[in-house]
């Protein structure tokens, strides 16, 4: 039997007429803002536990919390070189989507080729001034469970900043009279450090070569190995060190054969920002290897490097960013990693009426083009022993040694401990 994904035209939800929402006011971008091109983000939420009519329920919510995150329902304005200014809150609304799927869930999360249904996508790889800032989908299923897929601009903001916004769409569905966060996007407002330009001109640069097409892949690093790395590196060591060291090391082998290749990674970090600040507090931190060290090392020394790359992170806000910021830019785009994390973000924590979601993860497809080499370690998972990873960070012809690396570092660390 088919599974079949139905659906509705496309609607612009705007704050509520009768609430008088103001409109004309000009959201000026930070510099945090100016460090990312106009390309487009996404995520999903998968809620097994059914709520009273998912689509109008959270399309009401929606439309209520556009009166405090004006931003969202505004446009993107442009220079005369195409880069971002400044948002306009024009109050042309979020582009909706109401769906349903003839399957349950658990059908459908077998499926991956279909998953790209759940959400939808600009129609062109970067967003365009004219574009909304926002768009979102809901679709219900027959089980009762339903996903919500949500795209937005990364001018707008970064994904703690929209998981700050979901949890008040799902307070307003829960019928909260008050938001538990009141809602900052001001720079000024939101007290944050200044990025020096020449540090914006050559991190936006770094977005605008181009998007290549990648393979989507989902894995999951066991607790086991990474318990077994916290054990090597006697404590001194997260989660997210040993799982980016991991990945870092296990793409390297994959892809890059000449040992005296830099094989950067990059994590970002959040900046400190006032309580309830939304729009983009994020930096990118390089780790600058040669392959050859990357590929060969030990894993608890690639651990070593990446604590001694976070105890430089406020130094990119006081010098320019030192040296390393300029050997990015040299780097060859493909030999560049980037790990981040949305396991602390509060994604997790968004609820529509029925509790947080099952999982949460990016829109995945066989073949995905992006404007970087991505893993992301996505929020706790039901069901899964470890910390599941979805990630575009190799093209096609590199997927499969990219997975075998991975089940052969996970196989030797677990063969170790016997």
């Amino acid at each position: 039997m088919s599974i079949i994904v139905t659906k509705s035209s496309p609607v612009v939800v705007a704050g509520p007429s009768e609430l008088g929402t103001a409109t004309g006011g000009i959201i000026n971008l930070s510099s945090f803002d100016k460090c990312f091109a106009p390309v487009p983000v996404g995520l999903l939420l998968i809620f097994e536990q059914p709520i009273n009519e998912p689509i109008e329920t959270i399309k009401k919510a929606l439309s209520q919390a556009l009166v405090l995150y004006q931003p969202m329902a505004g446009r993107l304005v442009t220079g005369p070189d195409d880069e971002p200014i400044y948002i306009l809150c024009t109050g042309e609304g979020v582009l909706f989507v109401g769906a349903s799927a003839s399957c349950a869930l658990e059908q459908f999360r077998t499926s991956p080729l279909l998953l790209g249904d759940l959400a939808v996508r600009y129609p062109a790889e970067y967003c365009l001034p004219g574009d909304p800032m926002l768009l979102m989908q809901v679709t219900e299923f027959a089980c009762g469970g339903f996903v919500v897929g949500v795209t937005w601009n990364h001018v707008l903001a970064d994904a703690a900043g929209m998981a700050q916004f979901l949890q008040a769409v799902g307070e307003l569905a829960r019928g909260m009279p008050v938001l538990s966060v009141l809602p900052v996007r001001s720079e000024a407002d939101g007290m944050l450090l200044g990025i020096p330009p020449s540090v914006v001109t050559a991190m936006r640069s770094q977005m605008r070569v181009g998007m290549e097409e990648m393979a989507g892949i989902d894995v999951t690093i066991s607790w086991s190995l990474i318990s077994c790395i916290k054990a090597e590196c006697g404590g001194d060591c997260t989660v997210f060190d040993a799982v980016a060291a991991v990945l870092w090391q296990c793409r390297t082998r994959a892809v890059i054969s000449d040992p005296d290749t830099p094989a950067p990674l990059v994590f970002p970090w959040l900046v400190r920002a006032k309580h309830g600040y939304y729009g983009n507090c994020v930096m990118g931190q390089p780790v600058q290897a040669q392959s050859g060290l990357v590929a060969n090392s030990y894993i608890k020394d690639l651990v070593k490097l990446i604590r001694l790359a976070k105890e430089k992170t406020p130094d990119i806000l006081t010098n320019g960013g030192g040296g390393d910021q300029q050997q990015q830019v040299a780097t060859p785009k493909y030999n560049k990693l980037v790990v981040t994390s949305w396991r602390k973000l509060g994604l997790n924590a968004v609820d529509f009426g029925r509790g947080g979601p099952l999982r949460v993860l990016p829109p995945p497809s066989p073949a995905e083009r992006t404007a970087m080499n991505i893993c992301i370690l996505c929020p706790p998972c039901k069901g899964k022993d470890g910390v599941n990873i979805v990630s575009h960070c190799v093209k096609p012809e590199h997927a499969d040694a990219f997975r075998r690396e991975l089940a052969a570092t996970m196989n030797l660390h677990l063969l170790a401990r016997f």
